[in-house]
């Protein structure tokens, strides 16, 4: 039991961190599920990893609340009438990914969902950050999450299409779109985690009315050390990406991400040869 909660606090460790830096969180539980197998059930495990995202997304509601809530008492009618259309740019960016997941969601985890993918994904990625950071883009056009057109939230939302293959990283696919379209590193980080909020809530309320709320004490324990686990960190991740990226490139990701990728295929390659 002791031993099982150890392992969902380090896994709700690693998804609160990953989940929100360009890195790719599939790539890293991956590799971690190879060195950490929870004792439970394929269908606890699947619900657990979906619940451990929702904390995470979580984490970014109560770091946005006074900006994402439009029934902050605080607010004015002109901030509140930005809010409701911040929320229907996330929305038109949301519809792309939630449809084409909906529908072919079963079809790309079978023919993506491996290491062979992953790993390319992950290092594919990891060069385009480093050669659009190296390339220069000039003076972004925008600098606000609010000052976004639909036009542009609609193109984001394409872009987020690309983490549909496992291992692009959905934060990296809105991040690398956003800044060809002109965006500042800092609001498109910053639009990365609004965007979790509709995809991460609305996963996980499915996930849990599927399952239902029939826990045992075991498995209860490990589902909240592990979502315990991703929202207190994940609270850190945001406010701690937010703060590196007014000040530093992507670059530092792009080698990382590299240097996972290449790691997951040669983990992978060593042990089918062997």
């Amino acid at each position: 039991m002791l031993i099982n909660l150890i392992k969902a606090l380090i896994i709700g460790v690693v998804e609160g961190i990953t989940e929100w830096l360009p890195v790719s969180s599939t790539g890293h539980m991956i590799l971690l599920d190879e060195f950490l197998q929870l004792g439970v059930s394929d269908e606890f495990l699947e619900l657990f990893l979906v619940v451990v995202q929702l904390s995470a997304a979580l984490a970014v509601a109560v770091t946005y609340f006074k900006r994402l809530f439009p029934f902050y008492p605080r607010m004015d009618r002109n901030e509140r009438r930005g809010v409701w259309t911040l929320w229907g740019k996330i929305v038109v960016s949301t519809i792309p990914a939630a449809v084409i997941g909906l529908l072919f969601d079963d079809k790309i985890d079978a023919l993506f969902f491996n290491w062979q993918t992953v790993s390319a994904a992950l290092i594919f990625y990891g060069i385009l950050f480093i050669v659009i950071e190296k390339r220069g883009r000039g003076e972004p056009k925008t600098t606000e999450t609010m000052s976004l057109t639909y036009k542009t939230a609609l193109l984001i939302g394409l872009f987020q299409l690309l983490s549909l293959i496992p291992g692009t990283s959905r934060s990296g696919a809105i991040i690398i779109g956003a800044m060809l379209l002109g965006v500042s590193r800092a609001a498109a980080a910053e639009y990365a985690f609004f965007l979790a909020l509709p995809v991460m809530l609305g996963a996980g309320a499915l996930k849990l009315l599927k399952f239902g709320f029939s826990f045992t004490g075991a498995e209860l324990a490990v589902l909240l050390a592990g979502t315990a686990a991703a929202f207190l960190v994940s609270l850190a991740a945001v406010r701690f990406l937010v703060g590196f990226v007014k000040k530093h490139s992507f670059i530092g990701f792009g080698w990382y991400r590299i240097a996972l990728g290449a790691a997951v295929l040669a983990f992978f390659a060593i042990s089918a040869g062997g």
